[in-house]
């Protein structure tokens, strides 16, 4: 069955817009909290009520949209647990930590401030499986109906959930090392991470200079953090610094920029993640990246005789084709990284944490680490769309794919898909010569963005 409100990172859109409103977080927490009940036979024998945990980002719709979410959880029969703003992965870990039976988290990731949205974790810490999520949005269908006043949940506030999520991160570094005489800029994004990342390098040892930790409820990823690479280059030139590390605004994507300035995306990171550890005798298996990976970086890992698959986009593929296999190491180009030895979602701070092991452990560099890759010149558009508009049924646009691809041969690719939480088209053109990357690039977008605005106009 296609479901009608999650994407592929949970449920995400414009406050005020139809599903992000008030009312709709409220029957939402309901469904949810109704689905909770009736799937632990454990808890209903026991004649208990289970424990949701709320986190959220820094989003100034975040006190709006967590107050209708604990109502509809409390009407249900729900105990709700409130933790403030905090990362996505902390709200994971923090899960399994109280053996409590879902996660939920307010955010809308690497979007502007005006976005919003919620993703879920299983009592696993691991984002909720397509069949719970078929039932949940069953269960939209149905009125609220409050439970009786004596199952009403009880709502409260969880304490230290910072400090205990930063001791975890601590816990993933290894104990005979620490980051002493390394200066590193952490970028925060003005999202969850801002209380968080920074103490973390701190407290193993590093002189750290955290940018952008200053959130306001409407600054958030705005000109900083992963989506906005060029505010951390400019300051780790500016602070004289080793490295630096690049959060989004929940936390679960990182990306890291060298001395030098030069960007390591999440496929650069992955990479020195898995020769460090095929070099210590301590990778499981092989790494999973997804239809985004560059091919740069699968010839790299065949030479080094690592095992390589490709997921669809979305760290939740990524971590589905992890388990299958009994693999550690994920990654998405984007950023998301799952170390899954570590920890059950993608982890901005545990992945950079990993990486900074390979380089301490080695006494190498980003660059050492990555000099025996040579990047295919990789261009990504983003074109805007109606959401009804579905250019694999458009013989326009899939002519002009075709005629790039036969133009590319077997020196490029071509990816085409919808965004799983924004209207739009990504457009991926991948290939040894940036001029032909470049033009099929803008000609495939231009097409879509022709087509889109035909049908939108002749509607």
């Amino acid at each position: 069955m296609k479901k009608k409100y999650f994407g592929t990172d949970g449920i995400r859109g414009k406050v005020g817009e139809f599903p992000i409103t008030p009312d709709f977080f409220l029957h939402l927490g309901y469904a949810v909290g109704k689905v909770l009940l009736a799937s632990d036979s454990q808890l209903a024998a026991a004649d208990k009520r289970p424990t949701i945990l709320i986190g959220k980002d820094t989003r100034i719709s975040g006190y709006m949209l967590e107050s209708a979410l604990e109502a509809g959880f409390s009407a249900a029969g729900v105990d709700v647990l409130l933790s403030g703003p905090l990362p996505t992965p902390a709200v994971a870990y923090l899960v399994r930590a109280l053996r409590i039976q879902a996660g939920a988290v307010i955010s809308a990731s690497h979007n502007p401030f005006d976005d919003n949205g919620i993703k879920f974790f299983s009592s696993e810490g691991t984002k909720l499986p397509d069949s719970m999520e078929l039932q949940i949005e069953a269960e939209l269908e149905l009125p609220v109906k409050t439970a009786p006043s004596i199952k009403l949940g009880r709502v409260q506030r969880l304490r230290d959930a910072a400090g205990r999520y930063i001791e975890f991160c601590k816990s993933t570094f290894p104990n005979q090392l620490d980051l002493r005489g390394l200066r590193i800029v952490v970028d925060c994004a003005n999202g969850a991470d801002y209380n968080v990342a920074g103490h973390v390098m701190h407290e193993l040892g590093a002189d750290v200079v955290t940018t952008y930790a200053n959130p306001d409820g409407f600054n958030i990823n705005y000109e900083c953090g992963a989506t906005y690479i060029r505010a951390l280059q400019d300051s780790v030139l500016q602070y004289k610094a080793d490295l630096g590390v690049a959060l989004d605004g929940d936390g679960d994507r990182v990306l890291m920029v060298s001395r030098e300035g030069e960007l390591y995306d999440g496929d650069s990171l992955a990479y020195i993640i898995a020769k460090h550890r095929q070099q210590l005798g301590i990778l499981q298996g092989g790494v999973a990246g997804t239809l985004m990976t560059n091919l740069a970086v699968e010839q790299a890992f065949e030479r080094l005789g690592i095992p390589f698959a490709r997921a669809n986009v979305g760290d939740r593929y990524v971590s589905e084709l992890l388990q299958k296999n009994d693999w550690h190491l994920g990654a998405e180009n984007s950023g998301h990284i799952i170390c899954r030895d570590k920890h059950t979602t993608g982890d901005g701070i545990i992945s950079a944490l990993q990486v900074l092991y390979a380089l301490r452990d080695s006494g190498s560099t980003l660059a050492d680490f990555t000099r025996d890759i040579s990047f295919f010149p990789q261009r990504l558009i983003n074109v805007k769309v109606s959401r009804d508009f579905d250019f694999r049924t458009n013989s326009v646009v899939e002519s002009c794919k075709k005629e790039a691809e036969q133009a590319l041969g077997n020196d490029g690719r071509i990816l085409l898909r919808a965004s799983g939480t924004e209207p739009l088209i990504r457009v991926m053109v991948e290939g040894k010569v940036p001029q032909k990357t470049e033009y099929w690039a803008e000609k495939i977008a231009e097409t879509i963005r022709q087509e889109a605005t035909s049908l939108t106009t002749e509607y």
